[in-house]
């Protein structure tokens, strides 16, 4: 700002551009004298001049003027024309008139000169020309001095305002700091005065839950049992609960323990009144109803308008009152929950001797005594269902709490039905029977009642006319029928077990039952459309496709299988495992006993049909035992030996005659290395015996005749060769009667007629007692092994006897495989 009123005050001595006029002209000289410059102006006009020394010609030449003429003289005024002038040092001579162009610029004469005065008219005016032209740049820096001036007083004018508004802002500030102290002091006197007066309100306020004690002992004593209907009664409670509180929370106040006391003996006094007024209303609604109820003629709609729709229309009087008594009984549970339990007890009784007489006749008129089990069940529970239910929602009507006491009460009324129910149950012989009472309890025990939605209170206000949402819950009628449950589950558990004993364990084969395969070539006979079958109910869990053609099963098969799927949804777990465990055990030891009196026969089937027999039912008691899981692990289950088929590929790629460990696993069996202890690893070794015998009895009467053969030429060949040590030379072996060969042709021949008659028995049988194809494929691939390795010894042995007469005859392994699988697929 100071460095700016020095250019102020150097204003007045700035020269004042001068207007150039046509006729008084200034020189240089005057001009320094009237206007003289200071040192900055100096070195200013310097640096133009410098820069302008090289002054450009005027525009008024033009460029053909400066071309044509001397550079020793000064230019001359071109007159335009379109021939050009001469180089030399003679002034051009005016064209003829004809010749000329118009004038094009302003210097340019009018007219010829004619004369020497209008020459130097002419030569004037370029000279002021010239001379205005070397002027100009001292007029520019004239110009620009004075919009310096005029932006220098701009910018003083808003330094100026600038000023002005910062001196109203501080004057605006100081206002607001003077307000802000007047504030402050004002503040401070409003703090002071707040300071004295806070005393007397704080004991102003202490003093009146003091005072509220007299207040509600006034009320306390006023006669009458209406009391509890005023509503003035509701809001003295809640402003006694208020007292308690706060005199617990301030004890250190003078005489607080006694008002504490004093306090708590109203709140009791006011809860008893609640009781005893509830107790009242409901002995006398109890008489009246009881009164209704024990004359004649009384329809089932008047019973239940009587017993619910009556007890109901006094809730909005007394429902209230017991919301405060049982949120006072939860906060003060050593003074008050006595008296919430007397006014359970009380409608509990009040109940009960309403509804007893109305409950047993309805048991009578069910005739518990020669009602079927399941239908006196199903009635039975039903009506106790619905009973329970009307009796929950009337409770939930009057009380948010006391669901235990509920709960025993309604227990002791399903107690006058359950006393005729279970003597039933547990005497109940029939399996079916019992399973179809399990069934009817649990389609029951599912249909719980919903729980009723509550909705959210309100912590802002305190709802005196209506009661609070209810905390009970729905009804869990699974809770009232479990213990009829659990003797129908108990019961049949007992029976099922008498069931495995006296019908799996200790069953006696009979003729009919062991006549294998006369049973299943009778199931294979179309049967007619009009045969009615017995209605079977089984589990999920054995609806399988390989568990079809049922009747041709041996009986303990049946019997388990039945019992197991009975058992299966009715019973824990844990207990239908340890059954399941002992029930499988037990029929897998018929089943191997039976098959060793089929073996005993003395047909000469006989042998492979007990071992047949014994494969077709392992099999099924295998899967059966894998979809039970009765290990209680979850095990892989193998559904209709689903397994076997990725085991066949590496069982028929293999060379070896028989591998037992390969065939344990085709069959969906574990290792011979893994010890199951459970049922499926006695299955699991039964199985693996009886099949490795039925291909030992498919392959021995084809192959019998070629090693019997073959271990003679051996013997033979063995004896000789120790003999021929110690004396003469024994005869060759060709020469002997059994060795020729037509004894060998012999014996390929018969090789073949056993082939083609034996086997194809052999394989008819297998599809006969094995209905899956798959397990037939495994067991046949076996048996063609077995025969092709004990034809390829007989091969190997008279390959090189005969000088190589019977090669022509000989099968290749490649030409046997082929003719034995061919005749095993025929059948």
């Amino acid at each position: 700002m100071s460095a700016v009123k020095p250019v102020a005050q150097r204003r007045p001595a700035a020269p004042v551009t001068p207007t150039p006029q046509p006729r008084a002209q200034v020189t240089l000289e005057e001009w320094e004298a009237k206007a003289p410059l200071s040192d900055l102006a100096l070195r200013s006009v310097a640096a133009v001049q410098a820069a302008s020394e090289k002054t450009p010609l005027p525009l008024k030449t033009t460029k053909s003027s400066i071309e044509d003429t001397d550079t020793s003289r000064p230019a001359t005024p071109n007159l335009r024309h379109p021939a050009k002038v001469g180089s030399g040092s003679r002034p051009s001579t005016p064209t003829p008139a004809t010749a000329r162009t118009l004038s094009s610029h302003a210097l340019d004469p009018k007219q010829p000169i004619q004369t020497p005065q209008q020459f130097y008219d002419w030569f004037a005016q370029i000279d002021r020309s010239v001379a205005h032209s070397q002027e100009a740049h001292f007029r520019a820096h004239v110009a620009m001095l004075a919009g310096h001036l005029d932006t220098a007083d701009i910018l003083l004018e808003r330094v100026d305002e600038v000023e002005r508004e910062v001196d109203g802002m501080l004057e605006g500030w100081k206002s607001v700091e003077q307000s802000g102290r007047n504030i402050k002091d004002a503040c401070e006197r409003l703090l002071q005065e707040r300071v004295k007066l806070i005393p007397p309100l704080v004991a102003h306020s202490r003093l009146e839950y003091f005072q509220e004690l007299e207040h509600a002992t006034r009320m306390l004593n006023h006669p009458g049992e209406s009391l509890v209907l005023q509503t003035d009664f509701l809001y003295m409670v809640e402003r006694v609960d208020i007292c308690i509180e706060y005199l617990k929370a301030h004890r250190y106040f003078k005489e607080a323990e006694v008002y504490l006391l004093r306090f708590q003996q109203c709140m009791t006094r006011a809860m008893t009144l609640i009781k005893m007024f509830f107790v009242g209303s409901l002995r006398a609604l109890t008489a009246d109803v009881s009164k209704r109820l024990s004359e004649k003629d009384v329809s089932a709609t008047a019973q239940m308008h009587l017993l619910y729709t009556r007890f109901r229309s006094i809730t909005p009087q007394l429902a209230p009152l017991l919301g405060e008594l049982e949120r006072r009984a939860a906060a003060h549970p050593e003074e008050l929950s006595t008296l919430l339990s007397e006014c359970h007890s009380a409608y509990f009784i009040a109940r009960k001797s309403l509804l007893v007489g109305r409950l047993m006749e309805e048991i009578k008129g069910l005739d518990p005594t020669h009602t079927e089990l399941v239908e006196l069940t199903s009635a039975g529970c039903s009506y106790l269902k619905q009973l329970c239910t009307d009796e929950f929602s009337l409770f939930r009507d009057f009380f948010n709490s006391g669901e235990d006491q509920l709960y025993a009460y309604m227990e002791n009324l399903c107690d006058y039905l359950y006393d005729d129910l279970r003597p039933r149950i547990l005497h109940e012989t029939r399996l079916t029977t019992l399973c179809e009472v399990c069934t009817v309890l649990q389609a029951l025990m599912v249909l719980d009642v919903a729980e009723l939605p509550d909705e959210p209170p309100d912590e802002l206000s305190v709802n005196l006319e209506h009661p609070k949402p209810r905390g009970l819950g729905g009804l869990r009628i699974s809770h009232l029928l479990q213990m009829v449950l659990q003797d129908a589950q108990t019961r049949l558990f007992f029976k099922a077990q008498a069931v495995i004993q006296s019908e799996i364990r200790n069953y006696i084969p009979r003729p009919e039952d062991l006549a294998y395969p006369d049973k299943l070539i009778a199931a294979r006979k179309p049967t007619s459309q009009f045969d009615i079958k017995e209605k079977e109910s089984v589990s999920r869990l054995f609806q399988l496709p390989s568990l079809d053609n049922k009747e041709t099963w041996f009986p303990t098969v049946q019997k388990t299988i039945w019992v197991l799927s009975q058992l299966h949804d009715y019973v824990k777990p844990a207990v239908f495992e340890d059954i399941a465990q002992e029930a499988i055990s037990l029929c897998r030891q018929s089943l191997v006993s039976s098959s060793n009196i089929l073996c005993q026969r003395n047909t000469s089937a006989s042998t492979l049909d007990g071992e047949l027999f014994l494969v077709r039912h392992l099999l099924i008691l295998k899967e059966v035992a894998n979809n039970l899981s009765v290990t209680g692990k979850e095990a892989t289950r193998h559904t209709d030996l689903g397994g076997m088929t990725d085991a066949l590929t590496s069982i028929l790629n293999k060379t070896t005659a028989l591998l037992p460990e390969a065939l344990f696993a085709s069959l969906g069996m574990p290792r011979g290395h893994e010890n199951a202890p459970d049922a499926r690893h006695d299955i699991d070794q039964d199985l693996k015996r009886a099949c490795q015998n039925v291909i030992s009895l498919c392959s021995k009467p084809v192959c019998d005749p070629l090693r019997e053969w073959v271990d003679r030429v051996r013997a033979f060949n063995a004896s000789r060769s120790a003999s021929s040590n110690l004396g003469p030379p024994n005869p060759l072996l060709t020469e002997q009667p059994w060795a020729r060969q037509s004894i060998a042709e012999e014996l390929h021949n018969s090789f073949i007629e056993a082939c083609e008659r034996d086997l194809k028995i052999f394989v008819t049988k297998l599809r006969l007692y094995l209905e899956d194809s798959r397990t037939v494929s495994v067991l046949l691939a076996h048996v063609k092994e077995a025969v092709v390795d004990g034809y390829m010894g007989y091969r190997d042995t008279v390959w090189n006897m005969y000088a190589g007469g019977l090669k022509g005859l000989l099968f290749s392994e490649e030409s046997l495989k082929e003719r034995v699988g061919v005749i095993c697929a025929l059948q």
